[in-house]
């Protein structure tokens, strides 16, 4: 009370003041009144006002409290954190994406900046005997046997991003970019927009919304798919189980970014929040799954289709397999989603505590699909941080077949890792509906540099490979990456997730005994 006295009582005393000397002197001195006045308002008001205590105690100096607030993403970034420090990309990892994304000098100078003793510390063993690969675009053939349409697909994609969360210069210039190196671009699961039609070949995603590919009541529209999947851009249909960032919770775009533009592409209401349901509605245990995936490949004329999930409880995973091996349906791929995984807008909760990490969901997968006899039929593709050749090679080690990128993509977009994808008012212009802001971003300078991002990052990788005498995909094995556990000791990927199956043989999809592994 006895500073909201003091602050009040300065205020009317410099209005006075101003008064008097208008009075005694010239009126020339009422136009100083034009800021003490307001500020004299604002102190009244915030002196009997109930909601901010800190405004009520201290109505005028407690706005610098806000005001440092609103700035602190912004000053920890730019003044105290280390190039190793910050979340959920260190500026090393963003710094990288940016110069290979604009074709710039990319080597560093005077030695590591991590500590190699530090626990988590990860490194793989290179050759003596470093081996030379010509083909620099690596690739996978998604299809299997029930597939007719099979697809020739790069190891490294644009990982799902819907039209919506992202602007349209945005997703523009990624298809565009996918068209120009030949690569794949997930369309996210708010469907297909016009923006997505650039040249670029198209993953479909399909969540539990159905956007592109829903009734009025928001239930799945058979007619409506099979015109979509049909064209000749759809290379793959992948039905969205769930999502690193916030699995079991469906997708969030906040009305703000819910233009009549947006709505119309996802057969919603204009203007409204838009909740994706947690669970799909076209089916409600494996078995209807596995019919529902045959359903999408038949509409599609055959295309491969998969889903993509993230793993919580693992006995869900194995009865999706006990499905698989009952209905002798197998899907083409399954996307794998770590709970690091990132997305525009999720709750506190579900991004920090719910799902399974990427690497250990992923050689779950892979030893269960093994164990089953499944892996042959079923190509594994995955996502969460991944935008180096390193992150590439260390998932390839895992079983991956091939990876995504959403963060990398939208660095070499230009994002600054604001952290604001959630409120609509993106500084670069990627993830934002506003057009002032989403007009700053030039397409025609961004889409080549998300080519060059994924040339780039490819041609790395093959250093990589090359330097530890890796000559194909298949060369790329648990056994050969490490990772500091403790103070102590170091153990490889093999030990860590595959101690007890045995050796991974990629080209037989087994786990091959070993007698230096036993």
């Amino acid at each position: 009370m006895a500073v909201r006295k003091l602050i009040l009582t300065l205020i009317v005393v410099i209005n006075l003041v101003i008064i008097s000397f208008g009075i005694i002197f010239t009126p020339r001195w009422f136009w100083l009144l034009t800021i003490p006045v307001p500020l004299l308002l604002l102190a009244i008001y915030h002196s009997v006002q109930t909601h901010h205590a800190i405004l009520r105690n201290y109505p005028i100096v407690g706005y610098f409290r806000f005001f440092f607030e609103s700035i602190r993403p912004e000053m920890r970034q730019y003044f105290w954190e280390s190039d190793t420090d910050g979340r959920p990309f260190n500026r090393r990892q963003r710094s990288i994406v940016y110069q290979r994304a604009k074709n710039e000098l990319e080597t560093v100078a005077f030695g590591m900046q991590s500590d190699p003793q530090a626990v988590g510390n990860e490194w793989v063993a290179h050759s003596v005997f470093p081996c030379h690969i010509d083909n620099h675009d690596l690739r996978t053939i998604v299809g299997n046997s029930q597939c007719r349409q099979p697809y020739s697909l790069s190891i490294f994609n644009i990982s799902a991003m819907s039209y919506g969360a992202l602007s349209k210069t945005a997703i523009t210039a990624l298809n565009k970019g996918a068209a120009l190196q030949n690569f794949a671009h997930n369309t996210g699961e708010g469907g297909i927009s016009n923006y997505h039609i650039n040249g670029g070949d198209l993953i479909w995603q399909i969540g539990t919304g159905y956007f592109g590919c829903r009734d009025e009541k928001g239930n799945f529209d058979g007619d409506l798919y099979a015109e979509k999947a049909n064209r000749p851009y759809v290379k793959m249909i992948e039905l969205k189980m769930s999502q690193g960032a916030k699995p079991g919770h469906g997708g969030i775009l906040p009305a703000a970014k819910n233009t009549p533009e947006v709505a119309a592409i996802r057969h919603v209401i204009p203007g409204t929040d838009v909740m994706s349901p947690p669970a799909h509605s076209a089916f409600s245990n494996p078995l209807e799954m596995m019919q529902f995936i045959q359903t999408l490949r038949e509409l599609s004329n055959y295309k491969p289709v998969g889903f993509k999930i993230c793993i919580g409880d693992k006995q869900e995973f194995l009865d999706i397999c006990y499905a698989m091996q009952t209905t002798q349906i197998f899907p083409d791929f399954i996307s794998i989603d770590g709970s690091e995984g990132g997305t525009g807008a999720a709750p506190l909760e579900f991004t920090d505590n719910l799902g399974m990490p990427l690497y250990d969901a992923l050689s779950f997968v892979t030893t269960t699909l093994i164990n089953f006899g499944l892996k042959k039929h079923i190509k594994l593709l995955v996502s969460s941080r991944i935008v180096t050749g390193f992150d590439v090679l260390k998932v390839l080690a895992l079983g991956a077949d091939a990876c995504y990128s959403a963060r990398g993509m939208m660095f070499a977009l230009g994002c600054i890792q604001a952290l604001k994808c959630n409120l609509d008012v993106c500084p670069v212009g990627v993830a934002t509906q506003r057009p002032h802001l989403y007009k700053g971003l030039d397409v025609e300078d961004k889409y080549v540099r998300v080519a060059q991002f994924h040339r780039n990052t490819l041609r790395a990788t093959v250093e990589i490979m090359e330097a530890c005498g890796f000559k194909t995909l298949d060369d790329v094995t648990a056994d050969k990456f490490f990772r500091k556990v403790d103070s102590i000791n170091t153990l490889s990927f093999q030990d860590i997730y595959f101690k007890n199956t045995g050796k991974l043989n990629k080209r037989e999809n087994t786990f091959a005994k070993d007698e230096f592994l036993e």
